[in-house]
């Protein structure tokens, strides 16, 4: 099975071990020139030995040079020559260092170009695949985890792929061509060069498996952290009304107080390894200068030799060194890439072929309905042999304690919860609504909740946010039916004015009510007002319901409400305890049956009269 983007068609398999292999698919000429531009790299930083080798031993000196480079020195003009002009070698090594510079800015560059195109489409693809995912999968996870995954773990990639990824292979270059240069120039001192390489690779080895680790648990927390302070700032009003600023900032130290830990840790660890590592390097170089001397002085290792070995093997001490912070940032690299693809994992909803997308009226009917959502070990039931039917232009009104399954009926019927084949069946004008193509349902379903989300923009976008060509007259209609074009007028900026995030410049009111004009701005044959009305007074829920009558003639309304006085109106009214039907009837059928219904209007109607 494979997650496709819809932005870039880049491949996601879940059998793949590594999500950078697929990532660099995505760039393969940029990598490709990157890799060739690394090696360029190196291999003209390399030159300049060889040349300083040449000038000393065999122009200042008087040592054989090789073959091929006596025949190069020939075509200038000779030893003699170069000796009168030593300018010339040093032209040749500004030469070499000149092209070891531009391939290094080209390879620099063809990195970040990789790094941010990649970046870029993984962030689209994250985008447009979680947009993709159920409804129950954003009810199970945080939003500061989602967030953190989508943007510093998809930046942990990018910068890997910017400036490691070459560095990697630069560094295996160097090992290559080092070694290649030393043991053509002496065994013996190669030899001496790779004394401590062993110990040095297994160190980094075991750092690189524990400090794996500790990233993983730093990632989390960061997670845990961002989850606290999004759950903070979006709940400010109830951390204000109840006073909680003080629990509130102390449970967000503790979060950060261990991320803090974490990466104490971790710094440790990083320290603990650069020291070490220093050490071993230093250690490394004494050795091969010691053996240097020794071979020098017994008059077998020339000048020239020595000072080119010299650099050579201090230039692959130095990768050895850089092998730790590379192996370091793959660990936080394939631990961000893991946690990107465990959302990339996730199997979106789909619409299996031949999905219907007929033209619907709304008449809903509910069939022995039954369901549960699934524990870790069992399915906790909340819906259990639920049977209707709601005919176009009538309402259903739907009473019941909380918990007791209101709101999972209606998310059932827009399929934001999936109903099991042996749940039941329900149906939308005589087809099962698992046949139908779920955008199209869900653009014919209005569903209006007790929470309303508004966008942090104006009142006018908010209400015409169903169609950007709405036009101005049907937004103060649904604004006057939903009974709050009478406040928005009564702004400096009237309907262009901004809400701010979640509608937080708002009433608890006004913000219900304008979300059920943006419902009614939709004109769905299915509306369904989850508690909607909750933050608004008797008088105005009144005013509102009589509006909605001549609004909704031909809709299907289900109406959700503690309040039997905005219930018992309705053509219908459904009971539920404990998510299974107790009653169903009219207003003055339930009020004979003496049951629940009644003794909840009494007691809401002496309340009344208190």
């Amino acid at each position: 099975m494979k997650n496709r983007s819809l932005v870039s068609g880049l491949p996601w398999e879940k059998s793949r071990p590594a999500l950078i292999a697929a990532a660099a698919e995505d760039r393969l000429l940029s990598l490709i020139l990157c890799c060739f531009a690394t090696i360029g790299t190196v291999v003209f930083s390399f030159v300049s030995p060889q040349i300083i080798r040449y000038t000393i031993d065999s122009v200042i000196g008087s040592l054989a040079a090789p073959a091929f480079v006596t025949r190069l020195a020939d075509t200038l003009g000779g030893t003699a020559f170069l000796r009168r002009n030593l300018w010339i070698c040093a032209l040749f090594i500004l030469g070499a260092a000149l092209c070891s510079g531009l391939l290094n800015a080209f390879r620099r560059y063809a990195s970040i170009e990789m790094g941010e195109t990649i970046a870029w489409r993984l962030r689209n693809t994250l985008y447009s695949h979680i947009q993709r995912l159920p409804y129950l999968w954003h009810v199970r996870c945080h939003t500061g985890d989602i967030i953190q995954r989508c943007t510093s773990d998809v930046d942990t990639i990018r910068n890997f792929l910017q400036n490691h990824l070459s560095e990697l292979l630069r560094i295996f270059s160097v090992f290559v061509i080092a070694l290649t240069m030393m043991f053509s120039m002496d065994v013996f001192m190669s030899l001496m060069a790779l004394v401590l390489i062993p110990p040095i690779f297994l160190f980094s080895l075991l750092y690189f498996k524990k400090v794996d680790r500790e990233f993983t648990r730093a990632d989390a927390a960061e997670g845990d952290m961002q989850a606290c302070a999004q759950e903070n700032y979006t709940g400010v009003r109830v951390v204000r009304a109840f006073g909680r600023e003080a629990y509130e900032m102390e449970r967000f130290s503790v979060k950060t107080k261990a991320l803090a830990d974490i990466w104490t840790s971790i710094g440790k660890m990083l320290g603990l390894f650069w020291g070490a590592g220093d050490f071993m390097s230093g250690l490394q170089l004494a050795i091969t200068v010691a053996a240097g001397i020794y071979r020098s002085v017994q008059g077998e290792l020339s000048p020239g030799t020595f000072l080119a070995f010299y650099t050579y093997c201090n230039w692959m001490i130095w990768p050895v060194r850089q092998l730790g912070r590379i192996l370091s940032e793959l660990s936080k690299t394939l631990v961000s890439a893991g946690r990107v693809r465990e959302i990339l994992a996730e199997e979106p909803e789909t619409d299996p072929p031949g999905v219907l997308r007929p033209p619907i009226r709304g008449e809903i009917r509910f069939e022995n309905v039954s369901f549960g959502y699934s524990g870790e070990d069992r399915s906790i039931p909340v819906l259990r042999n639920i049977s209707f039917t709601l005919k176009p232009g009538s309402t259903l009104a739907i009473l019941g304690a909380t918990g007791s399954g209101k709101s999972t009926l209606v998310h059932l019927i827009a399929r934001l919860y999936e109903l099991p084949l042996e749940g039941g069946r329900i149906t939308i004008d005589g087809i099962d609504i698992r046949r139908f193509a779920r955008d199209h349902l869900r653009r014919h379903i209005g569903l209006c909740l007790q929470e309303p989300f508004l966008f942090s923009k104006t009142i006018r976008e908010n209400i015409s946010a169903v169609s950007t060509q709405l036009p101005i007259e049907e937004v103060h209609a649904a604004a006057a039916v939903a009974q709050v074009d009478g406040n928005i007028r009564e702004f400096d900026m009237a309907y262009e004015t901004v809400v701010g995030e979640r509608g937080v410049t708002l009433s608890g009111g006004q913000k219900q009510r304008v979300a059920i004009a943006r419902m009614l701005a939709a004109k769905p044959p299915v509306m369904i007002f989850d508690d909607s009305l909750s933050a608004v007074d008797t008088e105005t829920d009144i005013r509102i319901r009589a509006a909605l009558k001549g609004r909704v003639k031909e809709a299907a309304v289900i109406l959700i409400s503690h309040r039997i006085s905005s219930l018992m109106q309705a053509d219908q009214i459904l009971v539920l305890k404990d998510g299974e039907m107790e009653e169903l009837g009219t207003h003055q059928e339930l009020i004979a049956r003496q049951g629940s219904y009644r003794r909840i209007f009494e007691l809401q109607r002496g309340e009344s009269n208190g």
